[in-house]
């Protein structure tokens, strides 16, 4: 017997009753409520099909009545002009999808290196995650990336391998990628069913049943039972991989082992199943395999179902936040500028609800805010509604202090409650403060006595993740707010090391403003390999200067750990921060009423002249780059690779491609896109990382010197 699914398309109500119901007038949503919510993020290598996998999902959960293609530029989450123009994601997009009685709060991630902080901020507030993979390529550079940050924010994961239609798709190859790059433990749930070399289904390995893609738009699916009788040779496949999954199980989750010691007829049920890889998932003791092809419309529905089955719901971790109770507590994570709205702020929310026009208390600002309009967000639409309940995304408008990582909650008592209440339940010293403060924010401001003529002034606005990370940025300048701006040069990040150790002394006598300020000071500095932060200022020991600095009052001491920073920001030949370097303090002498200002001038002014007497060395940035071309173009590639001094690591065969993992400096691979694609006639494509900071030989040291000063 066939059973048939339909998923028809006339449930647009996404726009009306789905957003009242989930984000309704009434109170926060009951515990039933927040089981069914997913929170997770979908992240990936570029090219991967993120986008059109959500686009697929809101599609199937009849949220959008026709599906967009990333090709066309018409998909919903990448709304913004240059996303549509290029076929990449560049911010992060949220959506909220209806799905199997619950809902999926989505945020679809840029994949491309440059863009690597809109992965950071929505990690930081997911529940859980999907790690998109090219079934042709299985782990690649930046998948590496986002499973790195994935774990240092605790996300659970489930993979999904996407593109399987594809002839040189192999889903042994992309499991072996995830247990040998990944060093993860996967558990293949799926089996790709072919017709005539043509994918048109899945094999459910936990069910042992067979789901068949019939005709439509991926709409309609068939599932029937395997039998021994019937499908012979896929039955037998699929039997070893359930019980290959089973055993994998019973070595990682204590549960289903009992369950299989206490069965006598050694047979588990599916729920048993689905459990135990539920258990394995959210302790991150394992990782889900999903299959399909998105593009093809295979795979979507049971990916969905995957989500709701195996990721966690907001009830399940985020212990931290239960300090604050029912109080309204929830973490900013992206603020934008609308043209119609103005600021908007995108809330996680942990506990409680927020309400229109609601005072809030940011506790990162130590500040209260009254919020304006409320919103949910369909990525670049928001309807407004009157309340959000805990476990959701909230998007606020007229926020004016609150910033990426904010916490906040309804009043000033209520905070107070929630630290009182985390100091009883961890009795860890930091801890409270790892939830209290917002993420550290460092602005580095340029000061120059003398401000330029207007007419040559300049004004940096920040630095760029990479070439097309800055390009995006003057495009949206030049679009969005009808600024004139140009994009300069790239100039390359290098940093300066000493080349030997060197010591100064200086002394300051003058009157600045009616007061006298006097000031001796004896430092020195030396070339110590990565030396810990709170290591870099050292005071001499020895008898003499040790009784001299006895008498370093902390206020001063500050002063001169303000100096040292400083002065180690600017180096002596290029003007490059100076790294790998401890600094000693021998001598303080200090006239009273020698102001704290004068002290940082000094120690800096002190140092620059060690450090001049030290003489430095320039280190450049490189980079992990990683080239895939095909094998016809590959002698051309590694040719020109040569003559920018790369280092290759390892080149190994992936189907008809070579993948090239190298060492190449930053430097030289400034514009390498536009090359590579007249390289291989637009067929291959690269994607890297910084590794290290590296010293330069002397000849091109010499040519970094002239590219940047001009002689």
């Amino acid at each position: 017997m066939k059973k048939l699914y339909f998923l028809s398309n006339y449930r647009n109500f996404f726009k009306n009753a789905w957003a009242a119901r989930c984000y309704s007038n009434s109170t926060k949503n009951n515990v039933n409520e927040m089981e069914n919510i997913r929170n997770i993020g979908i992240l990936a290598h570029i090219d991967a099909g993120k986008t059109t996998t959500t686009e697929r999902m809101l599609f199937y959960s009849g949220t959008i009545r026709s599906m967009g293609e990333v090709h066309h530029g018409n998909t919903v989450t990448d709304y913004m002009e240059q996303e549509r123009q290029r076929g990449i994601t560049i911010t992060s997009a949220a959506v909220t999808i209806p799905w199997r009685g619950g809902q999926i709060n989505l945020i679809d991630t840029p994949g491309h290196i440059d863009f690597t902080m809109e992965v950071e901020q929505s990690l930081a507030v997911l529940d859980g995650a999907v790690i998109v993979l090219d079934g042709s390529a299985g782990v690649e550079a930046q998948t590496l990336t986002v499973w790195r940050q994935a774990i240092g924010y605790r996300v659970p994961r489930i993979l999904y391998l996407n593109k399987m239609d594809r002839n040189d798709a192999f889903v042994e190859a992309c499991v072996n990628s995830v247990t040998e790059k990944l060093q993860a433990t996967p558990l293949l749930l799926h089996h790709t069913v072919r017709h005539e070399g043509r994918l048109i289904g899945l094999i459910d390995l936990i069910n042992l049943e067979e789901i068949i893609w019939t005709q439509g738009r991926g709409q309609k699916f068939t599932r029937r039972k395997l039998t021994e009788k019937d499908d012979g040779h896929k039955w037998e496949a699929a039997v070893t991989d359930h019980r290959q999954l089973v055993d994998t199980l019973s070595s990682i989750d204590d549960e289903i082992a009992e369950t299989i010691i206490n069965n006598e007829s050694l047979e588990l049920s599916a729920r048993d199943i689905d459990n135990a890889v539920r258990r394995s998932t959210i302790k991150m003791k394992a990782f889900p395999i999903l299959c399909g092809s998105s593009y093809k419309n295979i795979g979507v529905q049971t990916l969905m179902d995957g989500v709701m089955s195996y990721l966690p719901s907001p009830l399940e971790g985020h212990e931290l936040y239960k300090c604050f109770g029912e109080e309204l507590a929830g973490r900013a994570f992206k603020v934008i500028h609308d043209d119609q709205r103005g600021v908007l702020t995108f809330v996680r929310l942990y506990s409680g609800e927020m309400k229109k026009a609601q005072k809030i208390y940011n506790l990162g600002q130590d500040r209260s805010e009254q919020t304006g309009a409320l919103y949910v967000a369909l990525a670049d639409e928001y309807r407004p509604v009157e309340s959000v309940a805990a476990g959701n995304i909230a998007v606020v408008g007229s926020l004016k202090a609150t910033m990426t990582g904010d916490l906040v909650t309804s009043t000033q008592a209520a905070a107070n409650r929630a630290r009182g209440r985390l100091a009883t339940l961890l009795r860890l010293p930091g801890r409270a403060e790892e939830l209290m403060l917002p993420s550290a924010r460092q602005r580095l401001q340029a000061l120059d006595s003398e401000p330029e003529p207007e007419e040559l002034a300049e004004i940096l606005l920040g630095i760029g993740m990479g070439e097309l990370h800055l390009e995006i940025i003057k495009e949206r300048i030049i679009r969005e707010y009808k600024i004139d701006v140009e994009l300069g040069p790239l100039q390359i990040a290098y940093r300066e090391a000493l080349v030997s150790s060197g010591k100064n002394t200086l002394t300051v006598d003058r009157k600045i403003g009616g007061a006298r300020q006097q000031l001796k000071v004896t430092m020195s500095a030396r070339t110590v390999k990565g030396v810990a932060q709170d290591k870099i200022l050292r005071l001499d020991k020895t008898v003499e200067s040790a009784s001299n600095l006895a008498h370093l009052h902390p206020r001063q001491l500050q002063a001169v750990r303000q100096g040292v920073a400083a002065a180690l920001l600017h180096g002596p030949k290029l003007g490059c921060p100076v790294v790998d370097v401890q600094v000693t303090l021998h001598w303080f002498e200090s006239g009273r009423g020698t102001s704290d200002s004068v002290v940082t001038a000094s120690v800096a002014q002190c140092l620059r002249k060690v450090f001049e007497e030290a003489d430095s060395i320039l280190l450049e940035p490189v980079m992990s780059l990683e080239v895939v071309c095909p094998e016809t173009h590959s002698q051309r590639v590694l040719a020109d690779l040569s003559r920018r001094r790369v280092e290759v690591q390892h080149i190994q065969l992936r189907q008809h491609n070579k993948v090239i993992e190298c060492i190449a400096p930053l430097s030289e691979v400034v514009g390498y896109s536009s090359t590579l694609r007249s390289l291989s006639s637009g067929l291959a494509t690269f994607s890297m990382q910084f590794h290290s900071h590296r010293q330069m030989a002397p000849q091109h040291e010499q040519l970094a010197v002239k590219n940047v000063t001009g002689f």
